[in-house]
């Protein structure tokens, strides 16, 4: 291994040995309480160091790293106190967590550092927000996000490089090859000869190097790091190494030839810079000696304090509030001024007045910008605001919503626009995995509001018609509102975006032109987990949101004389638990009806809360009245007898005569 310090001093040189050298010892400490019994779980990275170390020693301390579970040089680097590194790989109350997260699976505003989820892929569409949002912010930074070589079989890689080199964002796409994906070999991976030859496919620039010598990789990253302050783009960084333990602990490494693993020994980043140094007369037997014994009082001392911090408490209340970034409503009443409007432009108007109130306020979305969206919502958007916060993307749902939690990390406000709401499902790792769980898991808000224009009614059969907010309404840490009428629309978009924590908001295609109202002029703001009483009766109660909403005052407007007391819930998550209890007291009689279908819909939640908690006010069993089970036809004659709205009549009728 050919070593060049450049004009490095030997104070530098001697600063990445000990970088280098801390996480190994702690390592091998880890490989003995392993051993001990005294910890259960370990992902090793000794025979790979040299990446984590010399990157991060190559980047500016204020500038984001997304790692790895193998970088363990990365938080070293950055000085995290190792005592709260090994509370964190306890469960400890004191670790990042407080118990609820493994290993290196968190992060830290304090040391921009921003930890994966199992999930390989995820963490590469959050660079992409937290660059962009350096970018528009006018802040000459990059950001480095790792990666294994297995993962960049994913999808979710494909989609974060490609929307980096689009909007020309300053990342560094750090790829860790160590050979294996567990135990499968990367001839089983890929195809090409070098992971490095996919920048090619991207358009950017890509470079490889020897990850197991520091400083190459220290030289490498710190030139592009400084070339992409001043001329924002991507690079795609391939580092060859090798990873000489086991995927983690248990699974060993009996798959690998022992000639590979005899001819990766010889690479030691460690052992072989430690030689160069002594070469060089910066390090001797003696400094070294003195070195080691320091780290390993201080190692011995720190993981022993971490052991006697005390174990987090069952807290069922503390466990709830902390799914959600707290948050205080803002006295901001309608005002009396009023615009009739459609419910498509009343979305409109908030979306432009937030925009103006927020300035780090970024919507992003298929065909939004100059297009002004599939439904001409985000109409003249782009001469108002400018491109830069009206953001048309490439079809990757699954990056837009990362990089939306990354603007989010990085100080800015995000919605995304689902073309349609059927359509996120290609992006629900990151809704349900991280926007949901991020506060929870290490206290950062999720600042993203993602727009879900749902429903049918328009014949555009299975998959531009879904009603899909069960898919969310069962994720703990995300907020669902469902709006059926104008007024509503605009007030609870408005709250969505003023809401730090992450909002599902579904908007009916099918009311954006035909569904008209007051709607108060300027900033105003409705509660999410508010319903609405819209009518009072003593027969039954209808509960009901969307466009169930317009189907039951149909039913009311065709039969007067039944008296109904109506709940629009308008938020779903949470909702109006004493509303709905209300309505079930003064009627004794309830039907639950949505146009989502039948089993599993969001009313048999409402339906099971009602039996739980309001079985003395029933004369009647709770009933509910959905659209079919089965996927949405096209044909307008089969969409309608799939619709709930067909069997509304009869679901009355039944209930009134038991």
């Amino acid at each position: 291994m050919i070593f060049d310090k450049k004009d490095k001093s030997n104070a530098t040189l001697l600063q990445l040995y000990q970088q280098l050298l801390y996480p190994r010892m702690i390592e091998e400490k880890m490989l003995i309480l392993l051993r001990q019994g005294r910890i259960g779980k370990w992902f090793s990275g000794i025979g790979q160091e040299a990446i984590a170390v010399g990157s991060t020693a190559a980047m500016e301390s204020d500038e984001y790293i997304l790692p790895m579970h193998r970088n363990l040089g990365v938080f070293t680097s950055r000085n995290i106190p190792l005592e709260k590194l090994m509370a964190q790989w306890q469960g400890k109350l004191q670790g990042f967590t407080k118990g609820r997260d493994r290993s290196f699976h968190f992060g830290t505003q304090e040391h921009k550092v921003i930890g994966m989820i199992s999930h390989l892929g995820p963490q590469m569409a959050l660079a992409d927000g937290i660059a962009l949002a350096d970018l528009i912010a006018g802040r000459k930074k990059a950001t480095m996000v790792f990666s294994g070589e297995g993962a960049t079989s994913e999808g979710d890689f494909h989609e974060a490089v490609n929307v980096a080199a689009v909007w020309n964002l300053p990342v560094i796409f750090l790829i860790e090859n160590n050979g294996y994906g567990l135990s499968t070999p990367t001839n089983e991976q890929f195809k090409c000869k070098n992971l490095v030859d996919k920048a090619i496919g991207y358009g950017i620039e890509g470079h490889q190097v020897d990850g197991n010598n520091i400083l190459e990789v220290y030289d490498l990253i710190e030139r592009l790091a400084r070339q992409m302050r001043n001329d924002p783009k991507p690079v795609l960084v391939e580092c060859l190494t090798f990873r000489m333990r086991g995927h983690e602990e248990a699974s060993g490494t009996k798959y690998v030839p022992q000639e590979l693993m005899a001819q990766w020994a010889a690479k030691d980043p460690l052992r072989n810079y430690e030689n160069y140094l002594i070469e060089q007369q910066v390090l001797d037997e003696q400094l070294i000696a003195e070195i080691k014994a320091q780290f390993k009082i201080q190692i011995e001392q720190e993981i022993e304090s971490a052991f006697q911090q005390e174990e987090p408490l069952p807290n069922a209340a503390t466990e709830l509030a902390d799914m959600y970034h707290p948050y205080d409503l803002p006295a901001m009443p309608p005002s009396k001024a009023i615009t009739e409007m459609r419910y498509l432009d009343a979305i409109t108007d908030g979306l432009r007045l937030a925009m103006q109130q927020h300035e780090n306020l970024v919507i992003m979305g298929q065909d939004i910008a100059e297009y002004g969206g599939a439904f001409k919502i985000t109409e003249g958007f782009v001469k108002e605001f400018g491109k830069a916060r009206v953001r048309n993307t490439p079809i990757c749902e699954s990056a837009i919503v990362g990089a939306a939690l990354g603007l989010s990390i990085n100080g800015f406000k995000a919605v995304v626009e689902m073309q349609f709401a059927d359509f996120v499902s290609c992006g629900f790792n990151q809704i349900v995995n991280n926007l949901a769980k991020t506060h929870y898991r290490w206290g950062e808000k999720a600042d993203v509001v993602i727009r879900m224009p749902t429903g049918a009614g328009t014949g555009a059969g299975p998959f531009h018609s879904q009603s899909n907010e069960a898919w969310f309404t069962k994720t703990p840490g995300l907020k669902v509102v469902y709006p059926a009428f104008p007024e509503d629309a605009k007030g609870l978009l408005l709250a969505a975006i003023h809401d730090p924590n992450p909002v599902m908001y579904f908007e009916h295609k099918y009311l954006y032109r035909s569904n008209n109202g007051a709607v108060p002029e300027g900033l105003y703001i409705i509660e999410i987990g508010k319903a609405r009483l819209l009518k009072e009766g003593t027969e039954l109660s209808i509960i009901t949101y969307g466009l169930g909403v317009h189907w039951a005052l149909s039913y009311l407007a065709d039969n007067p004389e039944r008296s109904v007391t109506l709940v629009d819930l308008r938020s779903l998550q949470p909702w109006d638990q004493e509303c709905v209890a209300a309505a079930v007291k003064k009627t004794g009689r309830v039907l639950i009806l949505h146009e989502d279908t039948l089993t599993c819909g969001f009313g048999a939640e409402i339906a099971a809360w009602i039996g739980e908690h309001c079985f003395q006010h029933l004369d009647a069993p709770v009933m509910r009245c959905a659209s079919l089970d089965t996927a949405i036809p096209m044909n307008k004659i089969l969409e309608d007898d799939f619709l709930a709205k067909s069997r509304l009549a009869e679901s009355i009728s039944k209930l009134l005569a038991y």
